[in-house]
């Protein structure tokens, strides 16, 4: 029995601290400026307008029949052009693996993501004091956006929350914004889903864990009850 006692007393701290963290953090979000907290403290909100000379519009089919093989092919508005977008591979979620190609509605010429471009989108959908300072391709992990699976253009601006748009490169789409808002909520969330490997979700090992602890905290409370009352420890006066 004294084992038992032992691995309730550290279940019990175990489970403890991390609902104290879990109070903490729940607080922080419901005293936090959300505009902030997601990022969208410069960001603008797009809706240009666009008219459409519809007898320049290369025909669809001709566009699939040259970008073989295609599940399928949309219609889209980017800088104030249409564009197709061809979707080779299309994931669950667009941030999962996906591979797009986009082409000029009115040429039907492939259309790259490149640098220039990706800081003209960023530029459209910043409306801070900021500058670009900087912009980097980056292909592998995103500490800013973990599920982000795709390889993105990261557009530095030189304001005084260090902004960061990111955009995807194969599609053009924003992934989002972010800033020193931003990061500093993500700490709070990280905390509040156990995510402390930064991976996005809160379906991880360490959250097995505490429900594995959680479970032990119940049932070695039950057996140290029923321990307890059989030894007498329990008297009940009228």
């Amino acid at each position: 029995m004294k084992w038992v006692r032992k691995l309730h007393i550290w279940a019990s701290i175990v489970v403890g601290i991390q609902f104290l963290v879990w109070l903490v953090s729940g607080i922080y979000f419901n005293l936090m400026d959300t505009t902030k907290a997601f990022g969208r403290t410069y960001k603008a909100h797009i809706n240009v307008e666009i008219r459409l000379d519809r007898e320049r519009l290369v025909d669809p089919s001709i566009v699939l029949l040259k970008y073989q093989p295609s599940v399928s092919i949309e219609l889209i508005k980017m800088l104030g052009q249409p564009f197709y977008q061809l979707t080779h591979v299309q994931a669950l979620y667009p941030r999962f693996k996906n591979k797009y190609t986009l082409v000029d509605a009115y040429t039907g010429k492939e259309f790259l993501i490149d640098e220039q471009v990706a800081a003209k989108i960023a530029e459209i959908s910043y409306n801070g004091p900021g500058k670009i300072s900087n912009v980097i391709m980056v292909d592998s992990f995103i500490p800013d956006y973990p599920k982000q699976q795709n390889s993105a253009w990261q557009i530095y601006f030189d304001d005084v929350i260090d902004t960061i748009v990111y955009v995807e490169a194969n599609s053009g789409r924003i992934i989002g914004h972010s800033d020193e808002h931003k990061r500093f909520a993500d700490i709070f969330f990280m905390l509040h889903f156990m995510d402390y490997g930064n991976n996005g979700s809160f379906n991880n090992i360490q959250n097995v864990i505490f429900a594995i602890a959680a479970l032990w905290l119940a049932l070695s409370g039950f057996i140290w009850s029923i321990h307890l009352g059989l030894k007498g420890k329990y008297n009940i006066r009228r």
